[in-house]
Parts: C-alpha cells; structure tokens; sequence
C-alpha cells in the first residue's frame, strides 16, 4: 500500500471534525481535574499528555470509520466533509482509522492498566455504532447508549489517570458533571444533529430522532430537554453544595444559546439551507466547549 501523504492525513483529521475531537480531549482533560482532590499524590503532566493522546487518537479512528460509512447518507445531506466531496478516499480513510485505533491501544503503555481497557472498549463501541452487520446508528436507542457509554469512558480514562485506576471513589463533582455533560449530548446535541441530517437519514432507513419526530418537534423537544437538564443540575448543585456553580452559569448561558438557535428564520439569500439547520447544533457543541473550559480553567 503507498505512503499516505501529510494532505490525506489532514483530511483525515477534518473529516473526523477538530470540534469533535477538541472536545473529547476536554472530557478527559475534565476528568482529571475533577479526580485531582481525590487523587493520593501529584500527577505528572507527561501521564496526563500520555492518556490524552490515546484517547483524542481512539475518537479519530472512530469519527473516521464513522465518515467511511455514512458517505452516501453525507452526499445526501451535501455534508462538506472531505470523503463526502470526493476529497478523500474511503480506503485511505479506513487505513487512516485502522492505524489510529493501532496507536491508540499501543499509546496506554505504561498507563494505569485499566486504561487499555477503557480505550478498547470505545473503539469496540465506535465499530458497532457504525459497522456491520446491524450498525447501532441505524436506531435511536443505539444512538443513545453508545453516546452515553463513550461519554462515561472519556471521563473515566481521565479519572483513572489521575488517581492510579484503583481504590478510589469517583467524586460528586465529577459524577454530577458527567451526568449534566451526557445529558447535553443526548437531549441537545442528537436532536440538534439530526435537524440538518434528516432527508440522508431518512433515505438510508434509519430511525432518528429528526426522521421519527420531524424537524419542528425535534426543536421543541431539544429546547424543552435543555431547559429541563438546566433546572435539574442548578438544584443537584445547590443541594450537594459541589463547586460547579460556574458551570450553572455556563450552561444557562447554552441553553438561551441553543433555544435562539432552534427559532424558526426567515430565509436570507445565499443562506443555505444546511447552514440554517446546523444552527443548533453549533450552538450546542459551543457550549459543550465552554462546560468543560469552566471545570478545566477553575481551581476545584
């Protein structure tokens, strides 16, 4: 097989969405933060540095694969993705995956065991989200578990590096940030996701919350879901008295965010019709950036 060049790489890693995998570093990176008052002595940052890479390198090779095998829904949806414009090819791109996932296996050398573990276990979810024979995507169920299972992982993996991996109780702050972090994903960003993926979906046979729901309800769900999850975690807060009020604060600023994202607009000329529904959920993953900015800049 030829050498794949520097340019494919890149495409790659566009393909597999910087914004995805800025992100997933910051649940990890949050993980640890939020282990470190439980943790018994210092972390180095080269540990740290280490488990990062493993996990940001497991999320590519699964958002890669993932684009390998939604290229006809993403041609449907006229995605501006690489592999969906003919930029890469999707052999290059499964070799790309197959050696990412390679790397992210062999970087847990020398980490807390239990972290091979925990990377295996997301790239074993990431092939049966997408892969044959019954792709979990296909379903919202299957959409929902893998999202709140890769959401637990990239937390643990941060909190196993952090504390060693053994004889440590996860602490409040980390449990309730997870549970808010995961509920965003599921109750805001699936629906928001879906708004603008609804007619590839639909033609690929898929059970989405967009194709089932269609797109004016989708909105009224995802905005009713945030303003709920907001309600929710403002009083577990309140009543635990974990140092997350900043996150409240960050959270309600998403949840205003996403609600003016998901109103109807008028149409303006050049303002395609796929940028328009994309809206929300650039809202949403913002304010997944900024949640986890707030716990990782903060002294805890």
């Amino acid at each position: 097989m030829a050498a794949i060049s520097p340019h494919a790489l890149a495409l790659c890693v566009i393909e597999a969405r910087p914004s995805v995998l800025a992100v997933s570093a910051m649940r990890y990176l949050t993980g640890v933060a939020l282990a470190l008052p439980a943790a018994t002595v210092a972390v180095p940052l080269p540990r740290v540095a280490q488990g990062t890479a493993a996990w940001v390198l497991s999320i590519l090779a699964v958002y890669l694969y993932n684009g390998v095998t939604d290229v006809t829904e993403d041609r449907i949806n006229a995605s501006g993705r690489p592999i969906a414009r003919g930029d890469l090819e999707t052999r290059t791109a499964a070799a790309v995956a197959a050696g990412a996932a390679c790397l992210a296996l062999l970087a847990t050398w020398g980490l807390p065991g239990p972290m091979f573990g925990i990377v295996a276990a997301n790239l074993a979810l990431g092939y049966l989200y997408s892969g044959p024979p019954s792709p979990l995507k296909d379903s919202s169920g299957g959409t929902v578990a893998v999202l709140c299972l890769s959401g637990l992982l990239s937390y643990l993996a941060g909190f196993t590096v952090a504390t060693g991996g053994g004889g440590v109780a996860l602490p409040a702050a980390l449990v309730l940030f997870a549970g808010v972090a995961i509920g965003w994903m599921v109750l805001v960003g699936m629906p928001a996701k879906d708004l603008s993926d609804i007619t590839g979906d639909t033609a690929a046979g898929r059970r989405t919350l967009g194709v089932l729901l269609g797109d004016r309800v989708s909105r009224q769900v995802m905005v009713g879901a945030a303003v709920a999850l907001l309600a929710g975690f403002a009083m577990a807060v309140s009543v635990t008295h974990v140092p997350l009020a900043g996150v409240v604060l960050a959270l309600a600023a998403g949840v205003v965010a996403v609600a003016v994202a998901a109103l109807p607009a008028a149409r303006r000329p050049g303002d395609g019709g796929r940028r328009r529904t994309r809206r929300p959920y650039g809202a949403f993953m913002g304010t997944q950036h900024l949640l986890h900015l707030t716990v990782i800049l903060s002294p805890i």
